[in-house]
């Protein structure tokens, strides 16, 4: 499933709900990747309240190898956490204005889908270094945070406000910061220099 690995995917059939996709072909990429930055308003507490999602350490980055199995997996995991879960501000939920954490009581914002989604794919054999958290500026300029893979045939981006996993290219946002491929704890920045705080407009369905 990554490159010199040749695994395949196993997520498990309770949250593979049939529905097909093609992946997209493309060289879409990164132009640069700017200087360490610092991690997200809500991250580091998050990691210290849940260290096993956060294991640090230098390794080689690595891009999924996107057969149409992968895919599939891909669309599938979006839709079933963003049909799941049920969005809620940090302010509702916890009573302050951003905190990070799994939506294990089925309930979150823009990040927490991000959570599970990058949790969902670990625990089923996807490498971490493919599946980068990633701040962004959506459409109305407002921080949102979505989960990016790196593949051989791009960089797609899943994300709680589109049942559809779309190359970033295709998604008109501007991109902020985003996990390195090589350490979860180091983000660097894509450009955007402004804060931006993920607080995150859950999409409302």
């Amino acid at each position: 499933m990554f490159r010199g690995q040749g695994k395949g995917l196993a997520v498990a059939a309770a949250i593979l709900l049939g529905i097909g996709g093609s992946a997209k072909a493309g060289d879409v990429v990164y132009a640069s990747l700017g200087d360490t930055t610092r991690s997200p308003i809500g991250w580091v507490e998050f990691c210290a309240e849940n260290p096993g999602e956060c294991r640090g350490g230098a390794t080689q980055p690595r891009d999924i190898v996107m057969s149409q199995t992968a895919w599939r997996d891909l669309v599938r995991v979006n839709k079933w956490v963003n049909e799941t879960i049920k969005p809620i501000t940090d302010m509702d939920h916890w009573g302050v204005i951003e905190k990070w954490s799994l939506p294990s009581d089925g309930y979150g914002d823009c990040e927490d889908y991000v959570l599970l989604k990058r949790k969902m794919l670990i625990d089923a054999g996807w490498p971490r270094e493919a599946l980068l958290i990633t701040v962004v500026r959506d459409k109305k300029g407002e921080g949102h945070a979505v989960l990016t893979v790196k593949s051989d045939k791009g960089e797609f981006v899943l994300d709680n406000q589109n049942e559809n996993v779309l190359a970033w290219t295709e998604t008109g946002y501007r991109f902020v910061k985003r996990q390195s491929q090589s350490d979860p704890n180091v983000w660097v920045s894509l450009g955007d220099s402004r804060p931006a705080v993920a607080t995150a407009s859950a999409h409302d369905r």
